[in-house]
């Protein structure tokens, strides 16, 4: 039996190097995404507190994995959508 996304479209494609790259990222932006989401980056621990304070806000590494996110996210629902609009296309009841 398969899972509950097994059936979901790939998230990526992959190059003519072979790499595979998130949609609406460049293989380097991929790389990096990959990188800074892994929690592989020395001396990234994802946020700060403030001193005398208790609110927290991100640091540069988790500020550019979410930015890098939202490109990805936006391009992923606009090939989404354009997928959905051309197999709607080809059906016609009438």
């Amino acid at each position: 039996m398969t899972g509950p996304t097994s059936n979901a479209p790939r998230r990526y494609f992959v190059d003519a190097g072979g790499r595979r790259v998130l949609i609406g990222l460049t293989p380097e932006e991929t790389f990096e995404f990959e990188r800074l989401d892994s929690g592989l980056v020395p001396g990234h621990e994802g946020m700060h507190v403030a001193s005398h304070s208790r609110d927290l806000w991100p640091d540069a590494g988790e500020q550019r994995r979410v930015e890098l996110y939202e490109k990805h996210e936006g391009a992923w629902k606009a090939w989404m959508a354009q997928s959905r609009a051309e197999s709607r296309g080809g059906f016609n009841l009438y």
